[in-house]
């Protein structure tokens, strides 16, 4: 099954969206840091019997920093859905993706039919001391303009890779290739710190970002998936969060990081397609 590289016009800009398959919709959210890309490995077992979008989340162009907000991105996917003529669907989200999966479940319930929440954001306070110390002030910008040189990029791949993957090696060469191409664009770095800033602060998680204690308001089929060596949030958010869903469950991924969708996209998808299906 094909894979498509799409782009769509809405709100003042173009965004690129991968898009697979025919069906009852279901989007994926990416994290931090990174693009739609990143669901390639794990698009095409979803997609059957399904039409699967992932957009690009962050648009350098799109909007100033203050409205990379998850609320704000909440927004945009809800935007995007309107752009591409999805009234309802089942979305699924990674890191930052997760907490903006659930900002959109929980504030627009009419649009989310089930919800994934992935190794996500917004379920506790500790997240890794790379992500937030990144935040401090001048230490992201210092990150950023090494990030933009040919060897920066590549160190930069790399580190994200050391951090993201349970084993690193695993990390996809067309993976490492994308973080090095978005480490050169045009804004993308600034972007990325805006967003992590607006969730991530130098001692954790932001409290306004933390939505554990509003999971009981889910009323949708809701599955956690979760990395069993994710170095990026602890183990823990994932127990707590399922412990707190009316209608959850909790898939844990032995072996898998951070991205268990490009680090184990047999194992994830498998597992998503048998929650989707059920």
């Amino acid at each position: 099954m094909s894979i498509e590289e799409r782009r769509i016009e809405f709100g003042g800009s173009s965004t690129r969206y991968m898009k697979a398959g025919e069906g009852p919709p279901l989007v994926l959210l990416h994290g931090i840091g990174t693009s739609a890309l990143e669901w390639n490995r794990a698009m095409q077992a979803p997609a059957r019997g399904r039409s699967v979008y992932a957009p690009d989340l962050l648009q350098p162009e799109r909007r100033d920093h203050a409205g990379y907000s998850p609320a704000s991105l909440a927004d945009f996917v809800a935007e995007f859905m309107d752009a591409v003529g999805i009234e309802r669907a089942s979305v699924v989200g990674n890191s930052l993706g997760g907490l903006v999966a659930l900002r959109l479940a929980l504030s627009r319930p009419d649009r989310v039919d089930a919800l994934g929440l992935v190794d996500s954001a917004g379920l506790g306070r500790e997240v890794t001391p790379v992500l937030s110390s990144a935040t401090l002030p001048g230490l992201g910008e210092a990150a950023i303009y090494w990030a933009k040189t040919p060897v920066g990029a590549v160190q930069r791949s790399l580190a994200r890779a050391t951090l993201l993957f349970a084993i690193p090696a695993l990390a996809p060469p067309e993976w490492l290739a994308e973080q090095c191409r978005l480490g050169l664009s045009n804004g993308f770095m600034e972007t990325t710190l805006a967003a992590l800033r607006a969730h991530v602060s130098p001692v954790g998680q932001r409290e306004g970002e933390i939505l554990l204690d509003q999971l009981p308001r889910l009323e949708v089929p809701t599955l956690v998936v979760w990395g069993g060596s994710d170095r990026v949030v602890p183990l823990r958010h994932a127990h707590d969060a399922a412990s707190r869903l009316k209608h959850g469950r909790l898939e844990v991924l032995p072996g898998c990081g951070h991205l268990t969708q490009a680090e184990c996209p047999e194992r994830f998808a498998e597992v998503v397609t048998r929650f989707l299906d059920g």
